[in-house]
């Protein structure tokens, strides 16, 4: 494989871990107590964007691994064929 190639599983699969990690630890503002006026209540009071990109883009490297070494491994490539 190419180069290019890692580089789109990689795109792809960290985007798919984005969704999956988005959810977590998130407190709207109706579960905090207070809202500002003018928002949607359900909306995050605060917004730790930061530890969830270092979360993703660790998982993704995870996830990236096992899914190039199910592609190269030769036993699963038989298995697929």
């Amino acid at each position: 494989m190419q180069v290019g190639t890692f580089i789109a599983i990689y795109f792809v699969v960290w985007w798919l871990c984005l969704f999956v990690v988005l959810p977590f630890k998130v407190r709207n503002q109706v579960d905090e107590g207070s809202w500002v006026s003018g928002t949607e209540r359900g909306a995050p009071s605060l917004v730790k964007l930061w530890p969830k990109l270092l979360v993703t883009s660790l998982l993704a490297v995870v996830v990236t691994g096992l899914l190039l070494l199910g592609l190269t491994t030769p036993w699963l490539q038989e298995y697929w064929r």
